[in-house]
């Protein structure tokens, strides 16, 4: 998962603070920062739950701060975890708008998975670029597949689920999270009707039988 530094100095948030401007900025991302630990909490109780696995690999880079939607009329998952984090765009990206270049999400793990007809669109300025996978008998397989979301629904179904875990003791996925970060893992992961938007995605494997690529002027819903 992509994250930067600690913010840990105080800033003189005054008006004579000729950096106010900037100030203000650094301020709200502490903010954002201080609210990852809330964030899965929150998706649980609103009762969304999210595809994936951070696996060894994590999202490590620079985002494009394009999101992407992901949809499946079903996720099977065995090995589950997610935690909150931000991810970052390089310096003055051009899609950074009013977020100072981070984006605050949940990192959702699945340490293997089965994904059928999956969707996944994303808009390339009125244009959506449109991959299609995994329909008929042969769902897209992945491993240690990590997504990072910030808004995720679906009617999910949990085996042996630990809810408010530290992300940093996991030991259900290959991967943990950030010490004293709100967490939670599960056995195993049912997820029908998945809809996903997201900002960054790796895996260890990713297999796509049936895949199919094309332009529209509709996205995955």
């Amino acid at each position: 998962m992509a994250s930067s530094p600690d913010v840990t100095s105080s800033v003189d948030n005054t008006p004579e603070n000729p950096e106010s401007g900037s100030t203000e900025r650094r301020g709200r991302v502490r903010l954002r920062r201080a609210a990852v630990m809330a964030v899965p909490a929150t998706f649980v109780a609103a009762g969304l739950a999210v595809l994936t696995a951070q696996g060894a690999l994590g999202v490590q880079f620079a985002i494009s701060g394009m999101p992407f939607v992901v949809t499946a009329d079903r996720l099977d998952g065995e090995g589950f975890a997610q935690f909150g984090g931000l991810d970052n765009m390089i310096k003055d990206s051009p899609n950074e708008g009013d977020t100072g270049g981070q984006v605050l999400v949940v990192t959702s793990v699945v340490k293997n998975g089965k994904i059928t007809n999956m969707c996944q669109s994303v808009d390339l300025g009125g244009i959506q670029l449109v991959l299609k996978a995994g329909g008929g008998n042969t769902p897209v397989s992945v491993k240690n597949l990590a997504i990072d979301s910030d808004q995720i629904t679906g009617d999910a179904e949990f085996s042996n689920i630990e809810i408010g875990r530290d992300s940093s003791t996991f030991d259900k996925v290959p991967i943990q999270g950030p010490a004293g970060v709100y967490g939670q893992q599960a056995d195993t992961v049912v997820i029908k009707n998945l809809y996903q938007h997201n900002y960054a995605a790796t895996a260890a494997v990713f297999k796509l039988p049936g895949l199919k690529m094309s332009f529209s002027s509709e996205g995955c819903k």
